[in-house]
Protein backbone atom coordinates (compact mmCIF):
# COMPACT_ATOMS: atom_id res chain seq x y z
CA UNK A 1 0.00 0.00 0.00
CA UNK A 2 2.07 2.78 -1.40
CA UNK A 3 1.85 6.59 0.58
CA UNK A 4 1.98 9.60 -1.47
CA UNK A 5 4.07 11.53 0.48
CA UNK A 6 4.86 15.56 -0.26
CA UNK A 7 8.27 16.71 1.01
CA UNK A 8 8.10 20.11 2.45
CA UNK A 9 11.65 20.84 3.35
CA UNK A 10 14.78 18.69 4.25
CA UNK A 11 16.59 19.63 7.08
CA UNK A 12 20.15 18.47 8.72
CA UNK A 13 20.18 16.03 11.03
CA UNK A 14 16.86 13.77 12.30
CA UNK A 15 15.36 14.74 15.87
CA UNK A 16 17.71 14.22 18.97
CA UNK A 17 15.53 11.29 20.98
CA UNK A 18 15.80 13.13 24.17
CA UNK A 19 13.47 16.41 22.30
CA UNK A 20 10.59 14.19 20.63
CA UNK A 21 8.66 14.83 23.86
CA UNK A 22 8.86 18.31 23.11
CA UNK A 23 7.95 17.67 19.69
CA UNK A 24 4.45 16.15 20.66
CA UNK A 25 2.82 19.41 21.73
CA UNK A 26 -0.34 18.14 21.47
CA UNK A 27 0.08 16.23 24.80
CA UNK A 28 0.78 18.89 26.31
CA UNK A 29 -2.82 20.41 24.82
CA UNK A 30 -4.72 17.51 26.07
CA UNK A 31 -3.10 17.30 29.31
CA UNK A 32 -1.72 13.98 28.88
CA UNK A 33 0.49 13.70 31.64
CA UNK A 34 -2.39 14.26 34.15
CA UNK A 35 -4.61 12.10 31.68
CA UNK A 36 -1.91 9.49 32.55
CA UNK A 37 -2.64 9.27 36.47
CA UNK A 38 -6.32 8.48 35.63
CA UNK A 39 -6.25 6.15 32.54
CA UNK A 40 -3.90 4.84 29.97
CA UNK A 41 -5.64 2.97 27.53
CA UNK A 42 -4.66 -0.52 29.10
CA UNK A 43 -7.60 -2.98 28.52
CA UNK A 44 -8.48 -1.36 24.93
CA UNK A 45 -7.45 -3.20 21.71
CA UNK A 46 -7.37 -0.88 18.70
CA UNK A 47 -7.10 -1.99 15.13
CA UNK A 48 -5.47 -0.75 12.68
CA UNK A 49 -6.50 -1.36 9.29
CA UNK A 50 -3.85 -0.16 7.20
CA UNK A 51 -0.10 -0.99 6.02
CA UNK A 52 0.43 -3.23 8.71
CA UNK A 53 2.42 -2.32 11.65
CA UNK A 54 6.05 -3.11 12.48
CA UNK A 55 6.24 -3.99 15.45
CA UNK A 56 10.04 -4.04 16.53
CA UNK A 57 9.95 0.03 17.04
CA UNK A 58 11.09 0.29 20.46
CA UNK A 59 7.50 2.08 21.26
CA UNK A 60 5.76 -0.68 19.94
CA UNK A 61 7.65 -3.70 21.65
CA UNK A 62 5.06 -5.91 23.54
CA UNK A 63 2.06 -4.21 22.68
CA UNK A 64 1.71 -5.42 18.94
CA UNK A 65 -0.91 -8.60 18.70
CA UNK A 66 -0.39 -10.99 15.74
CA UNK A 67 -1.19 -9.10 12.62
CA UNK A 68 -3.45 -10.18 10.11
CA UNK A 69 -2.79 -9.82 5.70
CA UNK A 70 -6.16 -9.56 3.65
CA UNK A 71 -4.11 -8.05 1.44
CA UNK A 72 -2.05 -8.69 -2.06
CA UNK A 73 0.99 -7.36 -0.17
CA UNK A 74 3.05 -9.26 2.03
CA UNK A 75 3.21 -13.01 2.64
CA UNK A 76 -0.37 -13.42 0.66
CA UNK A 77 -3.85 -12.98 1.90
CA UNK A 78 -4.96 -14.74 4.71
CA UNK A 79 -2.10 -15.00 6.50
CA UNK A 80 -0.70 -13.69 9.63
CA UNK A 81 1.70 -10.18 8.14
CA UNK A 82 2.18 -7.50 10.69
CA UNK A 83 4.77 -6.49 8.87
CA UNK A 84 4.38 -2.51 7.14
CA UNK A 85 4.82 -1.55 3.71
CA UNK A 86 5.55 1.98 3.71
CA UNK A 87 5.07 2.61 7.96
CA UNK A 88 1.92 4.62 8.02
CA UNK A 89 0.37 1.95 10.12
CA UNK A 90 3.36 1.81 12.23
CA UNK A 91 2.77 5.94 12.34
CA UNK A 92 -0.72 5.39 13.32
CA UNK A 93 0.07 2.58 16.08
CA UNK A 94 2.55 5.05 17.33
CA UNK A 95 0.34 8.33 17.61
CA UNK A 96 -2.29 5.78 19.23
CA UNK A 97 0.00 3.38 21.62
CA UNK A 98 3.64 4.34 21.45
CA UNK A 99 5.43 3.94 24.89
CA UNK A 100 8.02 6.49 24.02
CA UNK A 101 10.68 3.88 24.80
CA UNK A 102 14.09 5.18 23.69
CA UNK A 103 13.02 8.72 23.70
CA UNK A 104 10.54 7.58 21.19
CA UNK A 105 6.97 8.71 20.11
CA UNK A 106 4.39 8.38 23.27
CA UNK A 107 0.56 7.70 22.00
CA UNK A 108 -2.01 9.03 23.17
CA UNK A 109 -3.12 6.02 24.74
CA UNK A 110 0.23 4.26 25.78
CA UNK A 111 -0.97 1.34 27.51
CA UNK A 112 -3.40 0.77 24.42
CA UNK A 113 -3.03 -2.84 22.64
CA UNK A 114 -2.46 -2.95 18.82
CA UNK A 115 -4.09 -5.17 16.31
CA UNK A 116 -2.59 -4.88 12.98
CA UNK A 117 -4.80 -5.48 9.81
CA UNK A 118 -2.95 -5.15 6.85
CA UNK A 119 -6.13 -3.87 4.30
CA UNK A 120 -3.73 -3.31 1.40
CA UNK A 121 -4.42 -0.20 -1.17
CA UNK A 122 -7.80 0.05 -2.68
CA UNK A 123 -6.48 1.34 -6.08
CA UNK A 124 -5.29 -2.30 -6.27
CA UNK A 125 -7.43 -4.71 -4.22
CA UNK A 126 -10.42 -2.73 -3.55
CA UNK A 127 -12.32 -2.36 -1.03
CA UNK A 128 -12.85 -5.95 0.35
CA UNK A 129 -9.55 -6.54 2.37
CA UNK A 130 -11.10 -3.74 4.64
CA UNK A 131 -14.71 -5.18 5.01
CA UNK A 132 -12.72 -8.62 6.05
CA UNK A 133 -10.76 -6.42 7.92
CA UNK A 134 -13.36 -4.83 9.86
CA UNK A 135 -14.84 -7.83 10.63
CA UNK A 136 -11.82 -9.87 11.90
CA UNK A 137 -10.97 -7.01 14.17
CA UNK A 138 -13.58 -6.94 15.72
CA UNK A 139 -14.04 -10.31 16.23
CA UNK A 140 -10.52 -10.63 17.99
CA UNK A 141 -11.48 -8.12 20.50
CA UNK A 142 -10.91 -4.52 18.58
CA UNK A 143 -13.08 -2.21 20.53
CA UNK A 144 -11.47 0.54 18.50
CA UNK A 145 -11.19 0.43 14.62
CA UNK A 146 -9.02 3.09 13.20
CA UNK A 147 -9.20 3.48 9.54
CA UNK A 148 -6.64 6.37 8.69
CA UNK A 149 -7.41 6.42 4.20
CA UNK A 150 -10.41 6.59 2.07
CA UNK A 151 -11.68 6.61 -1.39
CA UNK A 152 -14.94 6.45 -3.53
CA UNK A 153 -17.10 3.62 -3.60
CA UNK A 154 -19.76 2.91 -6.53
CA UNK A 155 -23.01 1.45 -5.19
CA UNK A 156 -22.30 -2.39 -4.46
CA UNK A 157 -18.78 -0.82 -2.38
CA UNK A 158 -21.77 1.08 -0.68
CA UNK A 159 -24.17 -1.62 0.43
CA UNK A 160 -21.05 -3.66 1.61
CA UNK A 161 -19.85 -0.97 3.54
CA UNK A 162 -23.39 -0.40 5.16
CA UNK A 163 -22.52 -4.08 6.17
CA UNK A 164 -19.71 -4.17 7.61
CA UNK A 165 -20.25 -1.10 9.77
CA UNK A 166 -23.55 -2.16 11.24
CA UNK A 167 -21.51 -5.85 12.06
CA UNK A 168 -19.18 -3.86 13.86
CA UNK A 169 -21.89 -1.60 15.55
CA UNK A 170 -23.70 -5.21 16.90
CA UNK A 171 -20.55 -6.18 17.95
CA UNK A 172 -20.03 -2.78 20.28
CA UNK A 173 -17.36 -1.25 18.29
CA UNK A 174 -16.49 2.17 17.24
CA UNK A 175 -14.59 3.07 13.59
CA UNK A 176 -13.03 6.36 13.41
CA UNK A 177 -12.17 7.18 9.68
CA UNK A 178 -9.84 10.11 8.00
CA UNK A 179 -11.64 12.49 6.35
CA UNK A 180 -9.30 13.50 3.95
CA UNK A 181 -6.80 15.75 2.66
CA UNK A 182 -7.53 17.68 -0.41
CA UNK A 183 -8.69 21.06 1.61
CA UNK A 184 -11.95 20.76 0.26
CA UNK A 185 -15.73 19.86 1.22
CA UNK A 186 -16.79 15.78 -0.03
CA UNK A 187 -17.50 12.82 1.61
CA UNK A 188 -15.46 9.93 1.35
CA UNK A 189 -15.81 6.51 2.04
CA UNK A 190 -15.88 5.21 4.55
CA UNK A 191 -15.90 8.28 6.44
CA UNK A 192 -19.42 9.44 5.10
CA UNK A 193 -20.81 5.67 5.66
CA UNK A 194 -23.79 6.40 8.49
CA UNK A 195 -22.24 5.58 11.95
CA UNK A 196 -18.15 5.83 11.14
CA UNK A 197 -16.76 8.45 13.13
CA UNK A 198 -15.29 11.34 10.49
CA UNK A 199 -12.46 12.75 12.09
CA UNK A 200 -10.95 16.12 10.93
CA UNK A 201 -7.70 17.75 11.35
CA UNK A 202 -6.95 20.91 13.26
CA UNK A 203 -3.65 22.90 13.29
CA UNK A 204 -1.41 24.30 15.91
CA UNK A 205 -3.97 27.42 16.92
CA UNK A 206 -6.65 24.46 17.26
CA UNK A 207 -8.14 25.54 14.14
CA UNK A 208 -9.22 23.65 10.91
CA UNK A 209 -6.08 22.48 9.16
CA UNK A 210 -6.33 23.89 5.40
CA UNK A 211 -5.72 20.87 3.77
CA UNK A 212 -8.29 18.80 6.26
CA UNK A 213 -11.85 17.86 4.13
CA UNK A 214 -14.73 18.79 5.26
CA UNK A 215 -19.02 18.00 5.08
CA UNK A 216 -21.97 17.20 6.90
CA UNK A 217 -21.03 14.31 7.61
CA UNK A 218 -17.17 15.27 10.18
CA UNK A 219 -18.14 14.20 13.77
CA UNK A 220 -15.07 15.24 15.47
CA UNK A 221 -11.68 17.06 14.58
CA UNK A 222 -7.90 16.57 16.43
CA UNK A 223 -4.67 17.81 15.95
CA UNK A 224 -2.98 16.52 12.69
CA UNK A 225 -0.29 18.89 11.80
CA UNK A 226 3.67 18.55 12.90
CA UNK A 227 2.88 15.34 14.36
CA UNK A 228 6.27 13.13 14.62
CA UNK A 229 6.44 9.30 13.43
CA UNK A 230 9.19 7.09 12.14
CA UNK A 231 10.76 8.18 8.74
CA UNK A 232 9.50 5.98 5.66
CA UNK A 233 12.60 5.34 4.46
CA UNK A 234 14.64 4.90 7.34
CA UNK A 235 12.80 3.61 10.83
CA UNK A 236 15.42 5.08 12.79
CA UNK A 237 14.45 8.39 12.05
CA UNK A 238 11.87 10.51 12.98
CA UNK A 239 9.84 12.79 10.40
CA UNK A 240 6.92 15.16 11.47
CA UNK A 241 4.00 14.61 9.45
CA UNK A 242 0.41 16.36 8.49
CA UNK A 243 -2.89 15.01 7.98
CA UNK A 244 -6.21 14.13 8.89
CA UNK A 245 -4.51 10.16 9.45
CA UNK A 246 -2.84 11.59 12.18
CA UNK A 247 -6.05 13.01 13.72
CA UNK A 248 -8.16 9.82 12.88
CA UNK A 249 -5.29 7.83 14.96
CA UNK A 250 -5.67 10.69 18.17
CA UNK A 251 -9.32 10.53 17.85
CA UNK A 252 -9.48 6.39 17.77
CA UNK A 253 -6.65 6.72 21.00
CA UNK A 254 -8.90 9.09 22.73
CA UNK A 255 -11.88 6.71 22.79
CA UNK A 256 -9.64 3.95 24.13
CA UNK A 257 -8.25 6.12 27.01
CA UNK A 258 -11.92 6.85 27.83
CA UNK A 259 -13.08 3.58 27.60
CA UNK A 260 -10.20 2.07 29.89
CA UNK A 261 -11.61 4.38 32.55
CA UNK A 262 -15.08 3.64 32.43
CA UNK A 263 -14.86 -0.21 31.01
CA UNK A 264 -18.09 -0.63 31.70
CA UNK A 265 -19.61 1.77 29.08
CA UNK A 266 -20.71 0.89 25.45
CA UNK A 267 -19.23 1.82 22.24
CA UNK A 268 -22.31 4.31 22.08
CA UNK A 269 -21.92 5.85 25.78
CA UNK A 270 -17.85 6.51 25.06
CA UNK A 271 -18.90 8.23 21.66
CA UNK A 272 -21.47 10.13 23.39
CA UNK A 273 -19.16 11.79 26.06
CA UNK A 274 -16.59 12.25 23.48
CA UNK A 275 -19.30 14.28 21.53
CA UNK A 276 -20.53 16.04 25.16
CA UNK A 277 -17.67 17.00 26.02
CA UNK A 278 -15.63 18.02 21.99
CA UNK A 279 -14.49 22.10 22.01
CA UNK A 280 -15.62 23.85 19.46
CA UNK A 281 -17.04 28.13 19.00
CA UNK A 282 -19.91 28.21 17.45
CA UNK A 283 -23.18 26.29 16.37
CA UNK A 284 -22.40 22.54 16.43
CA UNK A 285 -22.43 20.49 14.05
CA UNK A 286 -20.07 22.32 12.30
CA UNK A 287 -18.94 20.91 8.39
CA UNK A 288 -15.51 21.83 9.50
CA UNK A 289 -15.19 20.14 13.08
CA UNK A 290 -18.20 18.26 13.47
CA UNK A 291 -18.96 18.64 17.29
CA UNK A 292 -15.72 19.98 18.01
CA UNK A 293 -12.33 18.77 18.87
CA UNK A 294 -11.76 15.68 21.33
CA UNK A 295 -11.23 16.40 24.61
CA UNK A 296 -10.64 13.72 27.28
CA UNK A 297 -9.00 15.66 30.11
CA UNK A 298 -13.03 16.86 30.01
CA UNK A 299 -14.10 13.34 30.68
CA UNK A 300 -11.08 11.86 32.76
CA UNK A 301 -10.38 15.08 34.88
CA UNK A 302 -13.57 16.70 34.86
CA UNK A 303 -15.86 14.31 35.29
CA UNK A 304 -18.23 15.75 32.42
CA UNK A 305 -20.08 13.97 29.93
CA UNK A 306 -23.30 12.07 30.37
CA UNK A 307 -22.74 8.41 28.88
CA UNK A 308 -26.49 8.02 28.22
CA UNK A 309 -27.89 5.25 26.93
CA UNK A 310 -25.95 2.24 26.13
CA UNK A 311 -27.66 0.68 23.43
CA UNK A 312 -28.45 4.24 21.42
CA UNK A 313 -25.76 5.66 18.96
CA UNK A 314 -25.85 9.55 19.47
CA UNK A 315 -24.16 9.50 15.73
CA UNK A 316 -26.97 8.08 13.98
CA UNK A 317 -29.60 9.45 16.15
CA UNK A 318 -28.05 12.99 15.32
CA UNK A 319 -27.96 12.74 11.78
CA UNK A 320 -31.26 10.76 11.24
CA UNK A 321 -32.58 14.24 13.65
CA UNK A 322 -30.71 16.36 11.41
CA UNK A 323 -32.06 14.80 8.52
CA UNK A 324 -35.56 15.54 9.82
CA UNK A 325 -37.81 18.44 8.23
CA UNK A 326 -39.12 19.30 11.30
CA UNK A 327 -35.77 19.50 12.79
CA UNK A 328 -33.89 22.98 12.46
CA UNK A 329 -29.82 22.54 11.10
CA UNK A 330 -27.42 24.72 12.43
CA UNK A 331 -24.22 25.30 10.52
CA UNK A 332 -21.44 27.10 11.37
CA UNK A 333 -21.38 31.30 10.88
CA UNK A 334 -19.37 33.18 8.80
CA UNK A 335 -17.92 34.76 12.33
CA UNK A 336 -16.53 31.47 13.22
CA UNK A 337 -15.79 30.24 10.27
CA UNK A 338 -14.47 33.11 8.22
CA UNK A 339 -16.60 30.83 5.37
CA UNK A 340 -17.93 33.85 3.64
CA UNK A 341 -16.88 32.94 -0.37
CA UNK A 342 -12.91 32.93 0.38
CA UNK A 343 -11.53 30.21 -1.72
CA UNK A 344 -8.53 29.83 1.19
CA UNK A 345 -9.10 26.17 3.08
CA UNK A 346 -7.74 27.91 6.06
CA UNK A 347 -10.36 30.16 6.44
CA UNK A 348 -12.94 27.78 5.99
CA UNK A 349 -12.17 26.28 9.47
CA UNK A 350 -13.38 26.86 12.50
CA UNK A 351 -11.74 27.15 15.36
CA UNK A 352 -11.74 24.61 18.09
CA UNK A 353 -13.11 26.06 22.21
CA UNK A 354 -10.52 26.97 24.48
CA UNK A 355 -11.74 25.53 27.63
CA UNK A 356 -9.46 23.54 29.62
CA UNK A 357 -8.73 20.29 28.56
CA UNK A 358 -9.73 20.92 24.96
CA UNK A 359 -7.47 21.16 22.15
CA UNK A 360 -5.36 25.08 22.25
CA UNK A 361 -6.47 28.27 20.92
CA UNK A 362 -3.49 29.47 21.93
CA UNK A 363 -0.28 30.11 20.09
CA UNK A 364 2.80 26.88 20.83
CA UNK A 365 5.46 29.73 20.53
CA UNK A 366 7.62 26.88 22.25
CA UNK A 367 6.54 23.75 19.98
CA UNK A 368 7.23 26.45 16.97
CA UNK A 369 10.59 27.19 17.91
CA UNK A 370 11.53 23.56 18.88
CA UNK A 371 9.97 22.74 15.43
CA UNK A 372 12.56 25.16 13.35
CA UNK A 373 15.55 25.03 15.62
CA UNK A 374 15.53 21.88 17.78
CA UNK A 375 14.81 19.20 15.09
CA UNK A 376 15.98 19.05 12.14
CA UNK A 377 13.32 16.57 10.23
CA UNK A 378 11.94 16.17 7.13
CA UNK A 379 8.66 17.22 6.97
CA UNK A 380 6.01 15.07 4.92
CA UNK A 381 2.32 15.03 4.53
CA UNK A 382 1.00 11.87 6.41
CA UNK A 383 -1.48 10.59 3.77
CA UNK A 384 -2.25 7.85 2.34
CA UNK A 385 -4.38 8.01 -1.44
CA UNK A 386 -7.25 5.14 -2.55
CA UNK A 387 -8.37 5.91 -5.46
CA UNK A 388 -9.32 9.70 -5.48
CA UNK A 389 -8.35 10.79 -2.27
CA UNK A 390 -6.26 10.94 0.60
CA UNK A 391 -6.44 10.27 4.43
Amino acid sequence: MAAVVATWTVAAPAAQADDMRSRQWYLDAMKADELWKVATGKGITVAVLDSGVDSTVPELRGKVLPGRNFSDAGEGPGRVDDKDDDRHGTNMALAIAGSGADGGVKGIAPGATILPVKTGDFAFNGWESTFKGIRYAVDNGARVINISSGGVADDADTAKWLAAVEYAQKKGALIFAASGNDGRERQAYPASVPGVIAVGALDTKGKTAKFSDYGPHLALAAPGVDMPGRCTNDKAKFCAFWGTSHATAIASGTAALIWSAHPDWTGNQVLRVMMETAGHNGPVPSKYIGYGSVRPAQVLLEGKGDPGAPDVNPLLAAQKASASPTTPQTSPSPENTGASGSDQAEDKGQAAGSDDGGFPLWAIAASAVAVVAVIGLVVAAGVRRRASTDA
